[in-house]
C-alpha cells in the first residue's frame, strides 16, 4: 500500500503538482527517503544522485584532500548527465521528484577543494550548468549536526563511518548559508529533528499538504503532533 492510500489522502489526485521538486539538505537527514515518498505519492519520476556510483567516494571519506577535485567532478558530470535526460523525457510525466539540487556541487566544492582546484571546478561549472532547469519547490530538510551524526552511524553504511563531526558541521552550516540567500524557486525548510516521516502517517500527511500549498516564497515547516 503507498503512502497516499496509507494516509487517504484524497485531494491529491485533484491537487496542482509541482512539475519539479527538489528535495535537498545535508548528509543522513532523509533527502532520499522523502524522494521516494513523494515519488510514490505524487506516481511521478524519481531522480536520484546516485553517491553509490561515484568511484571516488570511499577514499574522500578516509582522505578528503587526495581525491577531493575528482569526487566532485564525478558528481558534476553525472549530475549533468541526469538534467539533459530529464529534458529530454516524457513530458507527460505528472512531476519528477530529485533528491538533489543542481547548486549542491558548488556548495560542496566550496567545502572540500582548496583554492586552486575551486578555481578549475568553477571554470567547468560554469560552462556545463547554463541550463540546468530551475525547481518549481525546493524542499529543505534541516537538522542539527548531532542529529544528522547519529543517523549516520545508525544507518551503517560502511563508507560513511569515518564521516567526522568536523565535516558535517561544515557541510550543514553551508547548507544553512545557502538557503538563507536562496531565492531562485519557492522554498520549503523543513525542520525533521523530531519527525518520522517513514512511521508517522500523521507526520507524512503534514508534510505533503504544506508541499503542495508552499506556490511561492520562502516557507518553514514545523510538524504538530496530534
Amino acid at each position: 500500500m503507498n503512502p497516499v492510500q496509507q494516509m487517504e489522502y484524497e485531494k491529491l489526485n485533484n491537487a496542482k503538482l509541482p512539475s519539479y521538486v527538489a528535495v535537498e539538505g545535508p548528509i543522513g537527514v532523509g533527502k532520499t527517503t522523502l524522494a521516494r515518498q513523494l515519488a510514490d505519492s505524487f506516481q511521478g519520476d524519481l531522480i536520484l544522485e546516485g553517491a553509490e556510483d561515484n568511484p571516488f567516494l570511499d577514499k574522500f571519506y578516509n582522505d578528503p584532500k587526495s581525491v577531493a577535485l575528482p569526487t566532485q567532478l564525478y558528481f558534476l558530470f553525472q549530475r549533468i548527465k541526469q538534467l539533459q535526460e530529464l529534458r529530454q523525457s516524457d513530458l507527460f510525466s505528472p512531476c519528477r521528484i530529485a533528491d538533489y539540487l543542481m547548486d549542491k556541487d558548488r556548495l560542496f566544492a566550496r567545502v572540500t577543494l582548496d583554492d586552486d582546484e575551486l578555481h578549475l571546478y568553477e571554470q567547468v561549472y560554469a560552462n556545463l550548468t547554463l541550463d540546468a532547469p530551475t525547481p518549481d519547490l525546493v524542499v529543505y530538510l534541516q537538522a542539527p549536526v548531532e542529529v544528522l551524526y547519529k543517523r549516520i552511524k545508525s544507518r551503517g553504511r560502511s563508507n560513511e563511518q569515518s564521516i567526522s563531526l568536523e565535516y558535517l558541521q561544515k557541510i550543514n552550516d553551508a547548507y544553512t548559508y545557502y538557503f538563507h540567500y536562496y531565492d531562485k524557486s519557492p522554498l520549503l525548510i523543513v525542520n525533521v529533528s523530531s519527525i518520522d516521516i517513514v512511521s508517522s502517517k500523521n507526520d507524512y500527511k503534514q508534510l505533503v499538504e504544506r508541499i503542495l500549498n508552499t506556490q511561492s516564497g520562502k516557507h518553514y515547516f514545523n510538524p504538530k503532533p496530534l
